[in-house]
């Protein structure tokens, strides 16, 4: 099943300021609706910009575009992602807006989630890889639903924490915002490297 190779994809999509904001948000003052409604706005703009890169790709396939060319446009995003991650990877402290996230709404939570996980950079060359990455093996457009379930699983694991294990989750939170902080474009970079590896094969074969 193909859409299993791009569930490490989810990662990529979620570190940095995105599992940062989810881990604020998580402990904010109205934190339940919060984390809520970050998440839905999430969804949405992930689903938006995966569909739309599945449909150009598709019908750039059904117009006579080569599955190897697709897989090409799908390297060449995966290393412009790869670069940005590696050059934005000494920039350690979460930006100053994230300050007031402890006093935020659900309609700016949304608004955050929905740019957040559309428009940021990284996220906008992993959602357009996914996509075409799925138009060029044929997928059925579906096989993108693994992948956003687990993206937005793991922008709600901060919030689900808090629910399963209250107080001991929530001195734990700062912990995982540091270390996440400091160590996720390592495996930010592994998982590209990965998919890079797979695209390739795809290209020689």
């Amino acid at each position: 099943m193909n859409f299993l190779t791009i569930l490490p994809m989810a990662f990529v999509m979620i570190a940095g300021p995105q599992i940062l904001s989810a881990i604020f948000l998580a402990t904010s003052e109205n934190w339940r609706r919060n984390s809520l409604a970050f998440v839905l706005g999430a969804s949405l703009s992930i689903t938006i910009i995966v569909t739309i890169a599945f449909f150009v790709g598709d019908g750039l396939k059904q117009g006579g575009t080569s599955d190897t060319t697709l897989y090409w446009i799908v390297l060449v995003l995966l290393v412009a992602a790869a670069i940005r991650t590696y050059v934005k990877r000494e920039e350690s402290e979460p930006p100053k807006w994230m300050g007031k996230l402890q006093t935020a709404t659900p309609g700016f939570s949304f608004k955050l989630g929905f740019l957040l996980l559309g428009v940021f950079p990284t996220d906008i060359l992993t959602s357009f890889a996914v996509g075409s990455y799925l138009a060029a093996h044929g997928d059925p457009w579906w096989h993108l639903l693994p992948f956003l379930a687990l993206t937005l699983f793991f922008l709600a694991l901060p919030s689900l924490m808090l629910v399963a294990f209250g107080d001991r989750a929530q001195r734990f939170m700062p912990e995982a915002r540091q270390w996440m902080n400091d160590n996720s474009w390592v495996i930010n970079e592994l998982v590209l490297a990965l998919f890079i590896a797979l695209t390739i094969s795809n290209i020689a074969g």
